[in-house]
């Protein structure tokens, strides 16, 4: 593995970390926390600061260095956070995550904020006792100096007066051993074994050991290459989590194996030479000199680094009296006081991408399969048709498997929100909390990268236009306290996002004064409140009257609805003056694979969503009544739906009369309610493979995408949305048909 790969692999890595930075501090927030809260919040920084130094990345570890020690005053019991160190805790979060980012794009930049955050830390830390007088906080133990070269020896690497005054051992401190063969790659990965040692060391009392006996003494020796391996005991108040965090980038270019060691283990005096030991991959010599307690070759060890303690020999300067405790340790491992971690397999999206696009062929191949059959005439009883249902399955299978790779929760999506929040807040000087719900909700991966650029923009809006300042909320009679309510679930097939505040709702006459300025619409224009409320959506519509950092630039709501609309998505507004605004955004659960109902409209071939479809139903001529001199509707179970002509509507005829032959799916649409479009036919129920027009064609009104048949015909996907804006005049008037009494329908007929 590169040094290009590794530091993907900790990138990767800062991501999970700061996530759960991110929700424990909110748990904090909330008062929710309890110890193990804080022991993961605090984990999480030293693990990011841990790496970082690996990669010589000196602004992150300097800001998480102080960010940590802080936290450890915490999980100590020394300070006691109130609502303002809580804040800044907030704010070091955020700071954090964008130097993870600058790292990222291999910048020296420090986010402005910085400088006043760091001061605020240092203040919280002034408090503390020196590190010389504490040696058993981990984190406060470690100075500046473990971050440079030191020479290696037999003696500890933290200083002298440190180990001396170390007596954590007499209060249930552990002691580990480690033994760290590196591969001959260490160096040339950009390792520094001083700086993992020193990491090691800020955990409590490190003694090292450094095997020189594979270094070449003639031309043989390459500067680049790794000879040495060590062994190192530490003893403190360590848990393995902790131990695995400072090696967690070592696993494929070392082997260590940690053991429990006896709880104060004898260490050689320095007048003494320590006695040899076999490199890691080796069995350790037979010879005399050895004691029998030294130990075991690793093999006969867990191969996992750091996995879990295994009781084993002491070290090798022990009486051999020890011997046989020794041996049957040996045989009988003890039971390690932690949980072994979930295993976590990260694979390049790019494969998860072409075993997703080869699925959709095998689709594609048994659709092709099921239609020649079809057309062999074979006998829906027969073996072959059986054993073509055992296929479907088995392919449904395997693509619900795929795409279950590619998901993942809302929740990362949802936490960076909060930040968007705070600091929109802030820049406006307002007082606004941000609610989730329903953040364990999954969705396509590409979806919840693609979905973060939009819905920054909506949050931002949000607090810039729907909350209002203190003094009109409490005219209002509101708390003080904005709220902004960030929910996600799944539903029909689809994934529905909603982002409502509790502001004042939607200033229609004002938007449609703006959209008449604009020259958007004309001043005499008829709309509805629907409609004024979709103005929103026209490009360049804004009504900030002032450029700020949030608004005000012509980049509105169009940019939006672009992006929801190129991800197959719908995005739809609610709005009651004084109460506050809601965004509901709909959303396929992958882009790749869909279910569709095959249908027929004019002699042209169309695929309709199944999740947009309610019911089919083919109407009796009693149930068909006229609404003006166009419309028609449905009469069903009290209702009175309006009915669009699919075939007519598309341009595949000039004809829109409604039969009885017609058949009419019901569609669910986000802006207009129930609607029914009428086909002349529904054909089959089947997956397909959504095939993108745009890259491909380009965009056509009323269509989303495209796909293969089995007989190898190209059908279009419909957009049922945009299939209602194509109505036009009947679209616009679709809403309040629904409530139409049946007198005044019959009246009008």
């Amino acid at each position: 593995m590169s040094r290009d790969d590794l530091k993907a692999t900790f990138f990767a890595e800062c991501e999970d970390l700061l996530e759960q930075l991110s929700e424990g501090l909110q748990d904090l927030i909330a008062g929710e926390a309890s110890e193990d809260t804080v022991h993961a919040i605090f984990r999480a920084v030293h693990s990011i600061k841990g790496a970082a130094g690996a990669f010589g990345l000196n602004n992150l570890v300097t800001f998480a260095h102080c960010f940590e020690t802080v936290l450890d005053r915490v999980r100590s019991g020394e300070l006691d956070p109130d609502a303002e160190t809580l804040q800044t805790f907030l704010r070091s979060g955020d700071i954090l995550a964008d130097l993870v980012e600058y790292a990222q794009a291999d910048s020296d930049d420090v986010p402005e904020a910085m400088p006043a955050i760091l001061e605020r830390l240092n203040e919280m830390t002034g408090a503390a006792p020196a590190a010389a007088a504490e040696p058993e906080t981990a984190d406060e133990a470690e100075g500046e100096e473990f971050f440079g070269f030191q020479p290696l020896g037999l003696g500890p690497i933290v200083p002298a007066d440190d180990a001396a005054g170390d007596d954590e051992d007499a209060n249930g401190a552990r002691v580990f051993r480690i033994r760290l063969a590196a591969s001959s790659d260490l160096f040339r990965n950009g390792h520094d074994p001083v700086l993992l040692f020193s990491e090691l060391a800020a955990l409590g009392t490190l003694e090292t050991r450094c095997d020189l006996s594979a270094l070449p003494v003639d031309e043989r020796f390459d500067p680049e290459h790794c000879y040495l391996s060590w062994e190192l005991t530490l003893t403190g108040a360590v848990d393995d989590a902790a131990i695995r965090d400072v090696f967690m980038f070592l696993e494929d270019l070392c082997s260590i194996e940690e053991v429990a060691a006896p709880a104060t283990p004898p260490l050689p005096q320095e007048d003494e030479a320590p006695a040899p030991f076999a490199p890691i991959a080796e069995e350790p010599p037979a010879a005399p000199e050895v004691a029998p307690s030294a130990p075991p070759a690793v093999e006969e060890g867990p191969a996992h680094p750091v996995e879990a303690a295994v009781p084993t020999s002491p070290m090798p300067a022990e009486a051999p009296g020890s011997a046989e405790p020794a041996a049957e340790k040996q045989r009988t491992p003890a039971k390690s006081n932690h949980t072994v971690p979930q295993t976590t397999l990260r694979v390049d999206p790019e494969r998860v991408d072409r075993l997703i696009n080869t699925v959709g062929e095998l689709i594609i191949n048994q659709a092709v399969i099921a239609q020649k059959l079809a057309d062999s005439g074979l006998a829906s009883n027969s073996d072959i048709m059986g054993d073509l249902d055992d296929y479907q399955y088995l392919a449904r299978e395997l693509q619900e498997g795929v795409m279950a790779i590619r998901a993942q929760p809302v929740k990362p999506l949802f936490q960076r929100m909060q930040r968007i929040v705070r600091e929109a807040g802030d820049g406006l000087g307002k007082d606004v909390v941000l609610v989730t719900e329903g953040e364990g909700t999954e969705i396509d991966k590409t979806l919840v990268e693609r979905l973060a650029e939009p819905l920054t923009h909506m949050i931002r809006n949000a607090v810039d236009h729907g909350i209002e300042d203190a003094e009109r909320r409490a005219a209002a009679g509101k708390p003080a306290q904005g709220t902004i309510r960030l929910s996600a679930a799944h539903r029909s097939g689809d994934v529905l996002i909603e982002i409502a505040d509790d502001g004042a709702g939607l200033n229609r006459k004002r938007i449609f004064e703006k959209a008449v300025e604009k020259g958007l619409i004309s001043t005499d224009a008829k709309l509805g409140d629907a409609e004024i409320d979709n103005l929103l959506f026209m490009a360049g519509f804004s009504t900030a009257e002032t450029v700020t950092n949030l608004s005000g630039r012509g980049v509105g709501m169009d940019v939006v609805k672009t992006a929801i609309t190129s991800l197959g998505g719908k995005v739809a507004i609610t709005s009651r003056p004084g109460e506050g605004t809601a965004f509901s955004i709909s959303l396929p659960l992958t882009l790749a694979v869909m279910d569709g109902m095959v249908i027929h409209a004019e002699g042209q071939t169309l695929v309709a969503p199944l999740s947009s479809v309610l019911e089919t139903i083919r109407p009796r001529p009693e149930d068909v009544l006229p609404y003006g001199r166009q419309v028609r509707l449905l009469a069903n179970r009290g209702n009175y739906i309006p009915i669009v002509h699919l075939g007519n509507l598309l341009g595949f005829s000039d004809s829109g009369d409604i039969s009885s032959e017609n058949i009419l799916l019901l569609i669910r649409s986000e802006r207009t309610g129930i609607v029914a479009l009428a086909v002349d036919e529904i054909s089959d129920q089947r997956q397909v493979v959504v095939k993108s027009l745009e890259g491909n064609y380009g965009a056509i009104d009323g269509i989303s995408a495209a796909t293969i048949l089995g007989d190898g015909r190209i059908a279009l996907i419909i957009d049922t949305d945009a299939i209602l804006t194509l109505a036009g005049d009947c679209g616009r008037d679709l809403a309040p048909i629904e409530e139409t009494h049946h007198a005044e329908a019959a009246a009008m007929g």
